[in-house]
């Protein structure tokens, strides 16, 4: 079995991160905002900010106390988007109960929202802005931004010159963070697509019908072999602590020895992919925003 690390595919990525910023007149800032503590967001802003800094982008983080108010939150929130020198922004989610997530989520200029998370549709905004970035997805229009994670998978794929035209994919996961999306994506490729969750009948059997298998479930080593075709290649999005307190995926890795063709690692795979797409939408972001301006 091919262990397929994300590192190589970083530095792809990292090579066109370069060469975007060659045509722009700036360094892209990229601004993270958290709310709280949490340390699996501290731990995500930590790698974020390194990879993207090592890539020669500019990174600030905006982190305000896990109990402050919706009303705060948002006051806070509209100076950042409306700051010129921000270029991206990152939000951390889930935000903490007392904070209108859908609210945040309708309030992000589309243009900054580097993880694709503005909503389908918006009241009382302007034509230009109104096919936001989940709608693109969804449409199949490559000008917004998808979900940075979703959109690793599919890098991760390609660029490990893994076929996707006419295969059978199976998504375990139907979150719009990871499983919605890219399986939007993976179409977008001319796969196959079944989506499959926690309510799948069948489901070792269903995903054993796939060529490629990709795990955004989030229960830690949930897919073994028994879900895996002979040869297939599985994808491993998961991020999870398992009873040892150590870093693992929704895929029992070890357990795919001898069945899977190809397998990504937790740590060591999608995770690095996710941040160095993070970083190819800031520089796409600048050079719109370039482009907006010279025409002005």
């Amino acid at each position: 079995m091919i262990t397929m690390k994300g590192a190589a595919v970083s530095a792809k990525l990292k090579e066109q991160v370069e060469k975007g910023l060659e045509t722009l007149t700036w360094v892209p800032k990229l601004t993270i905002i958290r709310v709280g503590e949490n340390p699996d967001d501290i731990s995500y802003e930590k790698g974020a900010t390194k990879k993207l800094t090592s890539f020669g982008l500019e990174v600030e983080s905006k982190v305000f106390p896990g109990d402050i108010s919706d009303e705060a939150f948002k006051k806070e929130f509209a100076a950042i988007n409306a700051d010129a020198s921000v270029d991206g922004i990152l939000m951390l989610r889930p935000l903490p109960k007392q904070i209108n997530e859908q609210d945040i989520e309708k309030m992000i200029d589309p243009a900054k929202d580097l993880d694709g998370i503005s909503p389908q549709s918006l009241i009382n905004i302007k034509p230009v802005t109104a096919a936001v970035n989940i709608a693109k997805v969804f449409s199949g229009d490559t000008s917004g931004f998808a979900p940075c994670t979703a959109e690793a998978v599919v890098c991760m794929l390609k660029m490990n010159d893994i076929a996707l035209s006419g295969k059978r994919v199976a998504v375990v996961g139907r979150s719009m963070v990871v499983g919605r999306p890219l399986s939007m994506l993976l179409l977008h490729e001319n796969a196959t697509v079944t989506i499959c969750h926690s309510r799948t009948a069948s489901l070792p059997e269903v995903c054993r019908e796939a060529d490629i298998l990709t795990a955004c479930v989030g229960k830690a080593a949930m897919i073994n072999h028994t879900y895996v075709k002979k040869d297939a290649v599985v994808i491993d999005v998961g991020i999870n602590i398992d009873e040892n307190g150590k870093l693992c995926g929704d895929v029992d890795f070890a357990d795919l020895e001898g069945t899977a063709s190809a397998a990504t690692p937790v740590p060591g795979g999608v995770g690095g992919v996710t941040t160095a797409v993070l970083a190819q939408h800031l520089v796409r972001a600048a050079r719109m925003k370039q482009e907006k301006n010279s025409n002005k």
